[in-house]
């Protein structure tokens, strides 16, 4: 166990190096566009909300499962908001019925994956057709509009000014990281990655843990949903299709092992920021976006080789 944590650790160095070569990089290539203020303010507000959904994977990821309907619960969610704050004219009841949404949905999925038995694969990918289908079916595929006093509030609030999203995405980050590094709830999300059939002889309550876990990850979706409505001023019913497998990326790049037992938020907020620096950059310079896909998938695949090392290491 604790080779495998010196190798996570340096995996979360290297990457973070990769990271940092990567800003160097481009604002060498493009000084005057690259590190200002401006655009590093617009590189964090377009990080914020996936950061959300790939914490929740984080843990869901630990414990060797996965979670393929973050995209569909994010718009399902935004959908209820928009159609509660349309309803009752309350914002905060918006918030809330997005919030009950998105729990709602990860719970559905950690039943049906704890105790229905059903492997989180064909769970999620079944939840993830379903929540899409259904924003589709309550908006007649067309998307709503946020309140005006939502999208001009929430949406371009500052703090420091740096947007009220932006600080809400990484105070909840925060304590996730935490949550998962340093109590119970976390040692147990390790333990079942590890050895679910250990863990459940060891005393954990291996089924409630894993529904907990798949409803944190609907509930920071649902959030996302509720965010990402304040932000854009739409639903976005279409726009969020890859939504989960750039979480997942994110993810996998930061360090957490597809495997389950070894992760940390901090890696995944580093892989959150890779994609997205490279997405930036390439914009900048007048790159092709399709090389960031060619570059980010290049950089996954890295990383799953990594892992697989990492896992040759521990079982020696």
């Amino acid at each position: 166990m604790k080779v495998v944590r010196e190798l996570g650790r340096l995996q979360i160095v290297w990457i973070g190096l990769v990271l940092a070569g990567l800003l160097v990089a481009f604002s060498v290539l493009a000084p005057g566009s690259f590190p200002t203020s401006f655009n590093l303010l617009n590189l964090v507000s377009d990080a914020a909300i996936l950061l959300l959904l790939a914490t929740g994977m984080t843990f869901v990821i630990v414990t060797a499962g996965i979670d393929l309907s973050v995209g569909g619960v994010l718009v399902f969610s935004a959908v209820v908001a928009a159609k509660v704050i349309e309803g009752t004219g309350s914002l905060t009841l918006g918030a809330v019925a997005g919030l009950v949404t998105g729990l709602g949905w990860g719970l559905l999925n950690g039943v049906l994956v704890a105790l229905g038995r059903i492997p989180a694969l064909i769970v999620t990918l079944g939840t993830l057709g379903m929540s899409l289908g259904g924003a589709l079916l309550l908006t007649g595929g067309v998307d709503l509009r946020a309140p005006a006093e939502l999208n001009l509030g929430l949406g371009l609030a500052r703090w420091l000014g740096v947007p009220l999203i932006v600080w809400i995405c990484a105070a909840i980050t925060a304590v996730a990281g935490v949550v998962l590094a340093w109590t119970r709830f976390g040692r147990h999300t390790y333990a079942i990655g590890s050895n679910a059939e250990a863990s459940r002889r060891g005393g954990v309550a291996v089924g409630g843990h894993l529904i907990k876990v798949y409803g944190l990850a609907g509930l920071l979706a649902g959030l996302a949903g509720y965010l990402s409505l304040a932000k854009y001023g739409i639903t976005g019913v279409s726009a969020h299709s890859t939504d989960n497998l750039q979480a997942i990326a994110a993810v996998v790049i930061g360090g957490t092992s597809l495997f389950g037992g070894v992760g940390t938020v901090a890696g995944t907020v580093i892989g959150v920021f890779i994609p997205v620096v490279l997405q930036n950059g390439f914009q900048i310079l007048g790159v092709r976006p399709f090389w960031q896909q060619v570059v980010v998938g290049a950089v996954l695949v890295a990383a799953v080789y990594v892992d697989q090392w990492r896992r040759r290491a521990r079982d020696q």
